[in-house]
């Protein structure tokens, strides 16, 4: 066998195996402190309403169905995107007047600029910055975070975390599962700019308005 020959043979025994590859250990940049997940829920709150997004907190799902039948009603939507999500489909699920529609995989967005709400899951929150970070499996529910005016996040309490090195270890995990293909967006509140005379003007590069439900909040 010549040298040619070998290496194609080493080529098709390897093939398709990939080894299993532990994640990197998390660095220390901020150290971690025993916070409650009230104080998380409470520091969460304060820093997205700095940045104009609307926390609503929640104990219980009966309570959070009622506030977000409510503000459907008020903001007058009639259609709203939905992240294949369990979360995101039950808070959808809950309205009555709201037509849902799944997030396709990949949209042609001149077909969904009419749609006036989309609803997505984060895979955490950050307390520190008010972020919520969202996992897009596709460039469908990548577009469903920027394009809708309005933007809807739910998630539960045990997702909060004190900031974005906490959080390493949840989202590297979701983010080695083969099904995986898409990347993570961190969102801070609604699109904002101020390159326009210094005036700041919401809504210019993404949803003008951001609503986060927070499920189990005392």
């Amino acid at each position: 066998m010549g040298a040619r020959e070998v290496i194609l043979d080493r080529i098709r025994k390897n093939l398709g195996t990939v080894a299993e590859e532990n994640p990197p250990p998390v660095p220390e940049v901020w150290p971690r402190s025993q916070i409650t997940p009230a104080d998380l829920a409470r520091r969460f709150s304060e820093e997205l309403r700095a940045v104009h997004g609307e926390p609503l907190l929640h104990c219980d799902w009966p309570g959070l169905q009622e506030d977000f039948q409510t503000l459907v009603e008020k903001s007058g939507w009639r259609e709203a995107l939905v992240m294949d999500r369990p979360l995101a489909w039950q808070l959808a699920n809950s309205a009555t007047g709201l037509q849902t529609i799944g997030i396709p995989d990949t949209p042609v967005p001149r077909d969904l600029e009419t749609i006036p709400v989309s609803i997505l899951e984060a895979e955490c929150l950050l307390a520190d910055t008010g972020s919520a970070v969202v996992v897009c499996r596709n460039p469908g529910e990548r577009l469903a975070c920027y394009l809708p005016p309005a933007c809807v996040i739910v998630a539960t309490v045990d997702r909060l975390c004190e900031h974005l090195p906490a959080a390493w270890d949840r989202i590297t995990g979701v983010a080695r599962q083969p099904e995986c293909r898409g990347e993570c967006v961190i969102i801070t509140g609604p699109s904002r700019t101020a390159d326009i005379e210094k005036i700041l003007i919401l809504g210019v590069h993404g949803p003008k308005r951001l609503v986060v439900y927070l499920i189990g909040a005392e």
